[in-house]
């Protein structure tokens, strides 16, 4: 018995994405508005509309992938001036659309709603299929979609939206409304079999205003995004109907219900192959609307995280294409040590089930290292994605440098997460680099992480450690001030060049070259912080980002200016050797005390990880 389903919707969306990078919706040579009389998309004039993109072609190569796709379909409804339908295909190797000549369909002119129901002509190495409307005036669109038909019966799918938030109501309440207007308020299937987990973890939401229906909020201790979306986990298996999926959503993101509906749809659809896969939305960039930063990624052999693709811009055709034809690198592949992000994560219950919860690390790590640990099928498609903050301005030192050291190496000793990944390298790496740079309080940070990676699993479980010490390295991390300050404090301190009205990112971010004597110096001498000390002369202005290394720019150097230019703050560092030194001896002393203890740590690590990630640990971790 084969079935059809309405897969994804044909959708123009008003918001600062949608108005900023329209070719995300619709590439034309005249604009497209929403008409509020007509409640329908008005394409506004003689012209030619191509519905070919990031949102409105049909992913066919990926559909007949993941699920037992045997045939494909457009309905599309329009009225207005004549106008004429041409379907579109695109391969592997496309720049730009193809059109089907002879799929071609005329509408003549009417006020009158007219309907097109046609099957997708696909030809050999199809990767999308889409249309486009030549128009010879004014047309409107409404309710058009795609769908799919399948040679046996939908799955049965309850689907749970879990997000946790902390004191970002502008982002959380938006997306509350979101689901409710778009979604649970809408006449599609993903209305009878949707629910919404809110978990607060900053206690500040209006519950009786936000909550109701199938939207329940939460109040929760702040035990970070790990914390909360575990609790999130549990809800959606607690909850009745109980869900046999739970999206993971951070709440400062943009989203498009229509990626949600896809998801649901999906679901209903997966072959035996990908019954248990994660569903992975996309990072875009959240000021850069076309811009995607991450699509799954991957823990690299010097033990950082790194996207498994290239940056793309999906106002460029050529990355659409590239996007839906990528392969992941044989390197990647062999590494198997790939995850999804749990900005947009879709998890079966089932595999919950199967591997436990995840690991009480507060936040940074605790997706990667859960997408390491279950080894799924990971899918990923045009049009699945969210919109988040780019990196350089959410970058942390409390995060970066505690948070990720110390997550990192509880994951590897409690469930063997990336086998392949040198952490310790990674740590010694960055508490070298933050010295270089002066960065003596973000160095000690990484110390800070090390060692309590060290006090074991006994310390790392106890509710309320995990805030604590996350709150202590926000406080011992290095301060920021405001330009005006950062400007007072440099000549105060004698700095009369240094101004910041002739300061601009081309300075900020550039470097210069070193001779292979000079880097010999630098490696030996860590900037003459040791041996061959020196007080070291002016000033160099380099990026806050702890990833950022201007070797050339900062040598010899006695004081080092960050800037945080997206910010507007920044701090001074000034050398010195006596910290220096403390750290170095104190870096010393901690590995030889992890040589003399990591065999019986990791036993202890490893002897946690089945009460770590049991539902009665975290009920009792979250007080539930």
């Amino acid at each position: 018995m084969s079935s059809t389903i309405k897969f994804a919707n044909v959708i123009l969306e008003r918001n600062e994405r949608s108005v900023g990078f329209p070719t995300l919706y619709c590439t034309a040579d005249q604009p497209f508005v929403f008409d509020k009389e007509e409640g329908a998309w008005r394409l506004f004039d003689r012209g030619h509309f191509d519905f070919t993109t990031y949102f409105n072609s049909l992913s066919v190569m990926k559909l007949a992938r993941y699920t037992d796709a045997t045939r494909f379909f457009l309905h599309l409804e329009v009225k207005g001036a004549a106008c004429t339908y041409r379907q579109t295909v695109a391969d592997a190797l496309s720049a730009h659309p193809e059109v089907l000549e002879e799929t071609e369909h005329v509408f003549s002119a009417s006020d009158d709603w007219q309907t097109l129901d046609v099957e997708l002509t696909l030809l050999d190495g199809t990767v999308v299929a889409g249309f486009e409307l030549t128009c010879d005036g004014p047309v409107f669109i409404q309710n058009s979609y795609y769908s799919v038909e399948i040679p046996h019966e939908l799955r049965d799918v309850e689907l749970a939206l879990a997000t946790t938030t902390f004191k970002k109501e502008k982002f959380i309440e938006h997306n509350i409304g979101l689901v409710r207007t778009e979604i649970l308020e809408s006449d599609e299937d993903i209305a009878r079999h949707f629910s919404m987990h809110v978990i607060d973890n900053g206690r500040t939401l209006d519950v009786d205003r936000l909550a109701g229906g199938r939207i329940t909020i939460s109040p929760n201790d702040n035990v970070g995004g790990a914390g909360g979306f575990t609790r999130g986990m549990i809800e959606a298996m607690e909850q009745t109907p109980r869900a046999t999926h739970v999206l993971l959503m951070d709440d400062d993101v943009a989203v498009s219900p229509e990626s949600i509906k896809r998801t649901y749809n999906l679901l209903r659809m997966l072959n035996e192959e990908f019954s248990e896969a994660f569903i992975s939305g996309a990072m875009l960039n959240y000021e850069i609307g076309d811009e995607q930063w991450e699509d799954t990624g991957f823990m690299t052999r010097q033990g950082t995280f790194a996207p498994a693709k290239p940056p793309l811009r999906y106002s460029k055709f050529e990355d659409v294409i590239y996007n839906e034809a990528f392969s992941i690198p044989k390197e990647i592949v062999k590494l198997d040590q790939r995850y999804a992000a749990w900005w947009f994560c879709c998890i079966p219950i089932s595999v919950i089930e199967k591997n436990g919860l995840p690991l009480p690390v507060f936040v940074r790590c605790d997706d990667a290292e859960y997408g390491v640990r279950c080894k799924p099928r990971i899918i990923t498609m045009n049009g699945l994605c969210i919109w988040h903050m780019s990196f350089h301005v959410r970058y942390n030192a409390a995060v970066e440098r505690y948070q990720t050291t110390r997550n990192t190496m509880i994951a590897q000793a409690t469930t063997g997460f990336a086998p392949k990944s040198d952490f310790m390298y990674e740590m010694r790496n960055n508490v070298r680099l933050e010295l270089k740079k002066f960065g003596y309080a973000n160095a000690e940070l990484v110390l800070d992480a090390f060692e309590d990676f060290m006090r074991g699993p006994e310390f790392i479980g106890t509710p309320g450690v995990a805030e604590e010490t996350f709150m202590r390295a926000n406080r011992n991390k290095e301060k920021l001030v405001p330009f005006d300050e950062l400007q007072r404090q440099a000549h105060e301190l004698g700095l009369t060049q240094f101004d910041l009205v002739k300061i601009d990112r081309q300075l900020i971010d550039s470097d210069k070259p070193r001779s292979r004597v000079e880097r010999l110096s630098d490696y030996a001498f860590d900037n003459h912080q040791r041996l061959m000390v020196n007080e070291g002369q002016g000033y160099a202005v380099i990026p806050v980002l702890g990833w950022a290394y201007p070797a050339g720019v900062i040598r010899g150097k006695k004081y080092l200016i960050v800037i945080d230019w997206y910010n507007r703050c920044g701090a001074i560092r000034a050398k010195d050797p006596v910290r220096y030194a403390a750290i170095e001896k104190r870096l010393k002393d901690d590995l030889k005390r992890y040589k003399r203890e990591i065999a019986g740590l990791r036993k202890r690590y490893a002897a946690h990880r089945d009460e770590f990630t049991s539902v009665a640990f975290w009920k009792h971790y979250l007080g539930m």
